[in-house]
Formats: structure tokens, C-alpha cells, sequence
């Protein structure tokens, strides 16, 4: 199958964009791998120094030429999806010892949990917190001892920033390596269902806390299709983790077997053999494209369109929202996973899973086949899945039918003919809305806005019984400049219920919302944010604003609103508390959300 046109124009104006940039980014990339092995510029010193506590690799490090392994890990113990890397090192050192090669973990990065801190003053260092993971692995490479890289990271923010730390290393060759879902709890449904029964007093908090444990349970990914699984997704659609190890249950064998495959692949496609394999030749345009690709298809999450810009610029690959728009309108939403489905991903992948999905849009045209990738040239090779056998992993081809068709269906019969995302324009500014959960009756919100400068404030609007008829919610000074962009997910069961009582009602924010974000029309990321003196701030309780998603427009319709002072915020109490004092210069250097929200990029 011929390259669809869409995906290919997409595909040309990014390069053509990109082509001062990306030049730039690959000189750098050429000019620092012809320097040869990084361990041959250190001092004696400097080498006894990296491997004085290496026991028995030390003198494999200090006299041999076998390659080395540099760890950059995000295990802690207190985020689910993290803690199966307490394990890693001692795998992924055995497996480099087995091809006569050395692994050492180079360092640690800042793994913040998103479901611990939502409707709560950490979340305001949530975004920001990327930036830091992708400077806490700089420094963890920056020892020069390394080879090439694995990086252990699944969750929200943090996966994102790791990749940007790739491709700033990109002259040495980088794998992730994930953790695993954890296995299936309480039906996330069910568990949406106590937690608008808890938003309406019907159920008290010891029901809310016996539902939330059920659901979030063991060790591995929350099972509902957020920013985490989307990150999975994401890094097999790019080629950056092996072909089917996104959604293997941790602490299993074939889970085991695929993390020490990882490193020995990683070790493989150093400059010291005859692979060489560098992330800065995997990341590309392309591979970029792959990734929008395989977001609309399985309707991911929002934070991606934040986090994508930020990593392809460090990639030297400018991305628009227009792009995510036009390759949404190109691709099909082939996926049924909450919020947008019943499933969760455990039983997307047992459906058919990225294997089946990859497999269809390449035969639909809706794929670059023509990538690099850590495992080798071309996507089709992702359209294998790992078996275990005689303890070693053997790749069988996947399946080509859909073994749930109400989980998962082939690109010529899909849930919706467009992809989950739209971008919004208009003269409120510029963000986007994900639309792959809600209802098209809903598409379309036209009515007066209530405003509010917190969260908080909606939830105590509610409570007090203020919102009887059709409303838009207008949640402004939430953009990262005001306060560092957090989540505003524990307003959906709130607006959620307003929905199921008959209301039109939608959300506008320069904020955002979580990957799990669900059935209310949502435009969001709008920019310039309130703070940077965006329309938004020119908005006033009972103006009248309509948000429609087909034509993917954002206005207000107000007679003379746009020449009116932008209203102000207090914004003093952001810069306090909770270690929000440390992120001052992020908020003051912050970019626009529709550049990925960046500092470092």
C-alpha cells in the first residue's frame, strides 16, 4: 500500500520546517560520535574513579573493549508503574556480562505520581518536572563512560523527559525499557461510577477509598488508557523499545527475558561493533510522524501533544499542532480503551494489541515502513510479538485478526473514521480538544461561561447548587507561567455528572487535563495563556463562547470582548509551598503550551 497523501504532506512539512534545525542537531550528533568510544577521552584517574565499586567488571571496564551499559533509572517504590525497577539493574548487569559486556546504572531521575498529587498543590510541579528528569539524566550520562544507554521510565512525565535526555545523547544508541500494566482490578466504569456517586454525596469516602484501592492495586501502569500506557504506545510506534514489550505484566518471565533482551540489543548497537545504531538516526521526522499516528489510533492521551513538540525539538524535529490535527483527521480511532471504552489495556492487548494495530495501518498506508529503529530497519518488525521459549525470546507474527472487535478493529471498519484530537482556533486562542470519548451531540457546546481562577472554586460552584442551565466552565490562570499547568482531571466527575443531569456544559482552560480525561468537551492548552496575556483573560462571567469541535473553532461571541482589559490574578500564593519556591526561573522562562510548555527545549 502507497503512503497515504495526508501522512506524507504532513511528513514533508515537517522535514522542510525542520530542515535548519534537524541540520544543526545532526552535524552536533556526527561530530561528537566521531570522537570514537566515550571511555577513551577519560584520564586514568578519571576511569578508577567511574569504576572503583564495579567488583568483578572492574578490570572488564579498565582493560577491555567490550562496550558499556549506562543505567538511567526512575525506580522509587511509591509509584506502582516504577517499582518493578528496583529489579533491573541486577538483570540488566547479568545480561551485559553474558556477551562479555558491562552495565552500570549511571544515574537517577525524579518519578512523580500524577494519580498521587491530582487536585493537589504538588501537581503544580508536575510539568516542570520533566524538564528536570531530562537535565537529572544530562548529568547522569555526562560522565562519558558510557556506550550506549537503557532507559527505565513508563509514567507521565517521565518518559518524555528521558527521551528528550536520548536526543541530546542521541550520538550513542538509547532502548526504553518498560515496567508493565499492572493486572486488571476494579472495572475502570465501575470505578468512574463511585466516583460521581462520591461528587454527589450518594456515597461516602470509605466506598470512594474501597473503589480506588480495588482499582489501583499491584505493581505495573494503571490499567485505564492515560499518559502512561500512552507512553508505551508511543515508544514502540518510534522504535525505541523492543517490538511487543509495552504491555507485558511485570514480575513475569517472559517480562524478565524482554529486559534482558533490551540490554543486550542496546549493547549490540554500540560503535564498537558493526550495528551501530544511534538514537539520533531512530528519531527523526518519520518516527515522529509514527508516534501522532499511533496516538490517534488508539486515542491517547492529551499531555502527549504537550510532550511530543518538546521531544522532537530536542531531536532537532519541529512539530505543530496543525500536524496533530491533519494526521487526526487521516487516521481512524481503532482502539476502545478507557476512558473511551470499557477495556482496559490489558485487554487491548490480549485483543491484538500495538502488534495488530501496527500491522493494519502499515497495510492502510498509514505508517512510515521506512524507519530505523532499535530493533532494526522498517515497522514491520513490530508487527511480531515476543514468545518465551526454552527460556529464550523467539518472534512469532502477530495475529491479523482482532480477536475483540469491541476493543479493537481493522483500519477499513474503525470506531471513528478520525482520530481522537482536534486542535481549536479562534479568537480565544489556540489549543485542542480530544474528542475520541465524547458523545457527537456534544461536539457542539454553545451557552454563557462561569469563571474561575482555581479548580476549587468549580467544585464549591457545584456544591452550592450554582450551575442549574447550559454552561462553559472557563478555568483560567492554569497555564504553566501562572502556576506550572497542572492537571485539572478532579474536575471531571464534577462536570460529569452537570452532563448526565441533561446540561450542555464544556470546560475551556489555558490548564490542562489528564490522559484519563473522558466524556465532557474539553478545550484545552488554550494559548497565550491568561497569565501571558491571552484572550482568555479578556473573558466575563455570563459572556457567551461556543466550542465547536467539528469545524474546530473556539469564540466568543460577544459584542466588543476583545476590547476590553484582560483581567488580572493573584498569582503570589503560586510561588510558595510544596517546593513550588525551586521552579520560580521554570515559570518565568516557561514556552507556550502549543511548543510543549518547555524550558530546556
Amino acid at each position: 500500500m502507497s503512503l497515504n497523501a495526508t501522512i506524507a504532506k504532513v511528513t514533508k512539512d515537517i522535514e522542510d520546517r525542520s530542515e535548519k534545525l534537524r541540520g544543526t542537531y545532526l552535524d552536533r550528533m556526527r561530530r561528537a560520535a566521531e570522537e570514537g568510544p566515550r571511555r577513551a577521552h577519560l584520564t586514568c584517574g578519571n576511569q578508577a574513579h567511574a569504576y572503583a565499586a564495579t567488583g568483578q567488571d572492574q578490570q572488564a571496564l579498565a582493560t577491555g573493549r567490550a562496550p558499556n551499559l549506562g543505567i538511567v533509572t526512575a525506580y522509587n517504590d511509591m509509584l506502582s508503574a516504577h517499582q518493578p525497577y528496583e529489579r533491573y539493574p541486577e538483570l540488566l548487569r547479568a545480561a551485559a556480562r553474558s556477551v562479555g559486556s558491562t552495565a552500570q546504572v549511571a544515574g537517577g531521575v525524579p518519578a512523580m505520581c500524577d494519580g498521587v498529587t491530582q487536585g493537589q498543590v504538588g501537581m503544580e510541579l508536575s510539568l516542570f518536572s520533566r524538564d528536570v528528569i531530562a537535565l537529572a539524566a544530562g548529568v547522569s550520562l555526562s560522565h562519558n563512560t558510557y556506550d550506549a544507554a537503557v532507559y527505565l521510565g513508563v509514567c507521565d512525565k517521565i518518559v518524555p523527559g528521558l527521551v528528550i535526555a536520548a536526543a541530546t545523547f542521541g550520538y550513542i544508541p538509547g532502548l526504553f525499557l518498560p515496567a508493565g500494566p499492572m493486572t486488571s482490578g476494579l472495572p475502570n466504569d465501575e470505578k468512574a461510577k463511585v466516583r460521581q456517586q462520591y461528587a454527589t454525596g450518594e456515597v461516602g469516602r470509605d466506598k470512594l477509598m474501597e473503589a480506588e484501592m480495588k482499582s489501583y492495586h499491584g505493581p505495573g501502569t494503571c490499567t485505564f488508557y492515560g499518559t502512561a500506557n500512552s507512553n508505551q504506545m508511543l515508544m514502540e510506534f518510534m522504535g525505541l523499545h523492543l517490538p511487543g514489550s509495552s504491555f507485558i505484566n511485570p514480575n513475569t518471565p517472559l517480562r524478565d527475558a524482554l529486559t534482558e533482551a533490551g540490554a543486550k540489543r542496546a549493547l549490540a548497537i554500540t560503535a564498537l561493533g558493526n550495528e551501530y545504531r544511534p538514537v539520533c538516526d531512530v528519531l527523526d521526522a518519520k518516527a515522529f510522524v509514527n508516534g501522532i499516528v499511533g496516538l490517534m489510533a488508539t486515542g491517547g492521551s492529551t499531555n502527549l501533544v504537550l510532550h511530543l513538540p518538546a521531544m522532537a525539538r530536542a531531536a532537532g524535529v519541529a512539530l505543530e499542532l496543525s500536524d496533530f490535527d491533519a494526521i487526526s483527521q487521516a487516521v481512524p480511532l481503532m482502539a476502545k480503551v478507557y476512558p473511551n471504552g470499557l477495556a482496559d489495556v490489558n485487554h487491548f492487548h490480549a485483543a491484538g494489541g500495538l502488534q495488530y494495530m501496527i500491522g493494519e495501518l502499515l497495510d492502510a498506508g498509514l505508517m512510515h515502513e521506512d524507519v530505523k529503529t532499535v530493533a532494526g530497519d522498517g515497522m514491520s518488525l513490530y508487527t511480531q510479538e515476543p514468545k518465551l521459549k526454552d527460556g529464550a525470546i523467539v518472534y512469532e507474527d502477530a495475529p491479523r485478526a482482532s480477536q475483540n472487535d469491541k476493543i479493537l478493529r481493522p483500519a477499513s471498519d474503525p470506531f471513528q473514521k478520525s482520530g481522537g484530537l482536534k486542535q481549536m482556533i479562534g479568537n480565544l486562542g489556540h489549543g485542542i480538544m480530544k474528542i475520541s470519548a465524547v458523545k457527537p451531540e456534544h461536539h457542539v457546546v454553545e451557552a454563557p461561561v462561569r469563571i474561575f481562577h482555581d479548580q476549587a472554586q468549580v467544585k464549591d460552584a457545584f456544591k452550592a447548587g450554582e450551575f442549574t442551565s447550559d454552561t462553559i466552565v472557563v478555568v483560567r490562570f492554569q497555564g504553566p507561567k501562572s502556576n506550572g499547568m497542572p492537571e485539572l482531571h478532579s474536575l471531571t466527575p464534577t462536570l460529569a455528572v452537570l452532563q448526565d443531569r441533561g446540561l450542555k456544559v464544556a470546560l475551556v482552560t489555558d490548564g490542562r487535563m489528564s490522559g484519563a480525561s473522558g466524556k465532557v468537551p474539553s478545550a484545552i492548552h488554550v494559548c497565550p495563556e491568561a497569565a501571558d496575556g491571552g484572550p482568555l483573560a479578556k473573558l466575563r462571567d455570563g459572556d457567551i463562547v461556543r466550542l465547536d469541535a467539528g469545524s474546530g473553532t473556539l469564540q466568543c461571541l460577544t459584542e466588543g470582548f476583545e476590547d476590553r482589559e484582560n483581567a488580572t490574578a493573584d498569582l503570589s500564593g503560586n510561588g510558595h509551598g510544596v517546593g513550588r519556591e525551586l521552579f520560580e526561573a521554570f515559570r518565568q522562562n516557561v514556552g507556550l503550551a502549543s511548543n510543549g510548555a518547555a524550558v530546556v527545549v
